[in-house]
């Protein structure tokens, strides 16, 4: 009796259930509806126990993408927090806040004019994109649907210069199976896409990346009614020169969702990204708003933050096409990529299902993908806004040296005037070279034709960071303790669960930790990948010789990649875990 497996093979594989790959399948089952003689099959391999588990994204995202892509999804019921009916740019200082004024605002910030969009929990959305996909499957015969949730793909199989499929391990027991796929989609954010990326020099300028840390809360019966509130705030708790911000979006229920992006191209070696988030909870403003309130859930993510300039050289390669986070479609000027990647698998779909009909996925075929969504007017502002990262990172000072003396004058005069007129006292030509260049690069795209060039992340880290500056990130004392919770106990929200034996990180080299190990510690730092950690994964223990090495505690993993985005000597990887392990963020 033969012992191998039957080949499993499907036409079209879609790596990971995010809302770029949900929304071709949700398009491409349209067209096969209107084909019914054409027959082919689709699979969404999924790492995440359940549709939307591994989802952190709050959005706050334009109807009108929705409105294309799912005609019909008020009527099916997808799950909307509120329309925001109020948007503010903030400026927080220690103690003061100051909101933008909205003139202004639509003057220096439009993109960060959100009234009439939807706010969003995305991990929510996906589920219910993932439910609306099986009812519209059921009506399709022609088409077979299936969708492996807790089936993460682990590798990419070539037939020569093809991607021919995937290895998907569910079990880490030597049980994997090969998934054969006439194309192959990669929604997902760096886990598998990047290999595809190396593998045929794909890339343009490095990918660069966030972290994005953010919790949910219950409010108390008497507190303000926020819902349909939007605020993006820029200052505290991130004051050493490390490009970031929070945001606050007022919920139905009385939730309040708050979070922190911060960029990973910091010379900072040690961020901590939780912890900037505690931070931020005790400004004054955030403790009135939490009084009496109950955390719900915690979680982190990386966001590709490199935009226009970070985008690989073609979209598509024989048997495979590149959708939303594995682009790289966000916005960060606009903190705005749900539309893009919306739109991706939009447009993806109509490629795909002509080249199922043709028989045909050479690159060649697949071309249109790239040119159809470079011209797509939902990427008309990505392409607008393509300096911004190029505009900070030429301009160190902006946020390293002015914004502190900008929040400053918030707290003494509770506008930021004193802040501004010090700056171009101290250093009037610095300081005006730097405003004009940086406005010029933020609001003349299409007069400007100059290359960006990025470096990855870790190449910024500087292990003689002046912890004088690391010092400013960190407030007062007077915060209501229930509302501040260690690292250890903030994994406990993000209800991380595992086997026994989680082996989801690759350590390549412990002789590389250990001369990491020594050069931060002589430095008095923290190790990058311990202090960055998001959910108190990495640590540093004692062998039997008595020197410090670098230990793992992968139950506690949120999977969300920045340990080996940071790792300064480039010497960990996270895969995705078994068997749908990890955290669950459904509400999150």
């Amino acid at each position: 009796m033969s012992n191998t497996k039957p080949r499993i093979e499907y036409d079209l594989v879609l790596v990971g259930a995010s809302p770029s790959n949900l929304t071709l399948a949700h398009t491409i089952l349209g067209l096969a509806e209107k084909n019914p003689e054409f027959k082919f099959s689709i699979a969404i391999l999924e790492k995440a126990h359940d549709f939307g588990g591994h989802i952190v994204s709050g959005a706050v995202v334009h109807p009108s993408i929705f409105t294309k892509a799912f005609p019909d999804h008020i009527k099916d019921g997808m799950p909307i927090e509120a329309i925001c009916k109020k948007s503010y740019v903030s400026l927080m200082a220690y103690h003061e806040k100051w909101d933008i004024p909205s003139i202004l605002t639509r003057a220096a910030a439009a993109d960060f004019v959100k009234e009439g969009y939807y706010i969003l929990t995305l991990s929510n959305v996906v589920a219910w994109m993932a439910e609306n996909l099986k009812a519209k499957a059921a009506q399709v015969s022609n088409v077979k649907l299936d969708l492996f949730p807790g089936f993460p793909a682990m590798e990419i199989i070539y037939e020569g210069d093809k991607v021919a499929g995937l290895r998907v391990d569910r079990t880490g027991n030597d049980e994997d199976d090969i998934v054969y796929s006439k194309l192959t989609c990669f929604g997902d954010k760096g886990f598998l896409s990047k290999d595809l990326i190396k593998k045929y020099d794909l890339e343009t300028n490095p990918q660069i990346w966030s972290v994005g840390v953010k919790e949910t809360w219950q409010l108390a019966e008497d507190s303000e009614n926020i819902e349909g509130k939007v605020w993006h705030t820029l200052g505290y708790p991130t004051l050493d020169g490390t490009l970031g911000g929070g945001f606050i979006y007022g919920l139905k229920n009385r939730r309040v969702t708050i979070g922190l992006v911060i960029s990973l191209d910091s010379s900072n070696p040690n961020i901590h990204p939780q912890k900037q988030l505690q931070e931020y909870k005790k400004h004054p403003w955030l403790q009135k708003m939490l009084k009496g309130a109950e955390l719900m859930h915690y979680g982190a993510a990386v966001l590709p933050e490199g935009g226009y300039a970070s985008l690989p050289k073609k979209f598509q390669v024989d048997g495979a096409l590149i959708l939303g986070d594995a682009l790289g479609l966000l916005d960060v000027k606009a903190l705005a990529g749900v539309d893009k990647a919306i739109e991706s698998g939009y447009i993806a779909a109509k490629v795909a299902y002509e080249a199922l009909k043709a028989n045909d996925f050479s690159e060649a075929k697949l071309s249109k993908y790239q040119s159809s969504l470079m011209a797509s007017p939902y990427m008309d502002k990505f392409k607008e806004n393509r300096y911004f990262r190029k505009a900070f990172i030429e301009n160190p000072e902006l946020l390293r040296d002015y914004l502190p003396e900008v929040l400053s004058s918030i707290d003494q005069t509770k506008a930021p005037v004193l802040g501004g007129l010090k700056v171009g006292v101290q250093n009037p030509f610095k300081a005006t070279k730097a405003f004009l260049r940086s406005a010029s690069l933020l609001n003349n795209a299409k007069e400007i034709k100059e290359e960006v060039v990025y470096k990855p992340g870790y190449q910024h880290i500087d292990p003689n960071f002046n912890k004088v500056l690391m010092d400013r990130c960190h407030g007062g004392d007077d915060f209501a303790k229930t509302t501040v919770y260690s690292r250890e106990d903030a994994v406990f929200y993000a209800n991380t669960r595992y086997d026994e034996h989680p082996s989801h990180i690759d350590e390549f080299n412990s002789d590389t930790c250990l001369t990491c190990i020594k050069t931060y510690e002589a430095k008095s730092l923290d190790v990058p990948c311990v202090s960055d950690c998001t959910a108190e994964v990495h640590r540093l223990d004692i062998s039997s010789g008595n020197i410090k090495v670098h230990a793992m505690s992968l139950e506690n993993c949120v999977q969300c990649r920045t340990c080996e985005l940071i790792c300064p000597e480039q010497n960990l990887r996270v895969n995705p875990a078994y068997a749908g392990a990890g955290p669950d963020f459904k509400g999150l």
